[in-house]
């Protein structure tokens, strides 16, 4: 009975399990030949780490990383509905979310009704540009309380001078590591 699989979490990320027997043959070769074991380790990892550190749900973190790992030819929606297993409601309102945040971007070709889901181009450079303003911020701030306790706590003020100016050091550094970064990105 070549061709019988019970599919349950094939990725590890799917929100439906189904446990009856069904021919999935062309299925598995259409998302094996998408994602290879390598692929999908690698958007289980990542994934993880992008809930974790850029407050995305888990589906949209996923969906975040296969897109970055897939070629320039983007994924359809029925694409991304089938290789995560989600429902279609599910794709669609985290896509719209990604493409709200400027993590997704989507293309047409001609002849083609359909949209095709990629990363977007400008994703890095938003996000560098979105350090150097909090880096920006956090200078500034240091600045108010610099001066603030140099003239109401004159006291504290010396007791942490050198401290400030070792982070207002690393603060400025990180600026300009960001700045040159920003500089050398593509359409800068």
């Amino acid at each position: 009975m070549a061709g019988l699989f019970y599919l349950t979490k094939f990725f590890g990320f799917f929100s439906s399990v189904i446990t009856e027997p069904v021919l999935y043959l062309p299925f598995i070769k259409f998302i094996m030949g998408i994602c290879s074991a390598e692929k999908r380790k690698l958007i289980e990892e990542i994934g993880i780490l992008f809930e974790q550190t850029h407050d995305l749900t888990p589906l949209s973190a996923r969906i975040n990383v296969m897109l970055i790992l897939s070629p320039n030819e983007g994924h359809t929606f029925e694409d991304i509905t089938q290789i995560t297993g989600a429902s279609k409601s599910s794709v669609s309102t985290q896509l719209n979310m990604l493409l709200q945040l400027n993590r997704a971007e989507y293309f047409t070709k001609p002849g083609d009704r359909k949209r095709y889901f990629r990363a977007s181009k400008q994703y890095l450079t938003m996000r560098l540009k979105d350090h150097l303003t909090k880096i920006n911020s956090e200078l500034e701030l240091i600045e108010k309380l610099s001066s603030y306790n140099k003239q109401h706590n004159p006291e504290k003020y010396n007791r942490h001078l050198e401290f400030t100016n070792h982070f207002r050091e690393y603060l400025e550094a990180q600026r300009q590591n960001l700045e040159t970064a920003i500089a050398k990105m593509p359409g800068n």
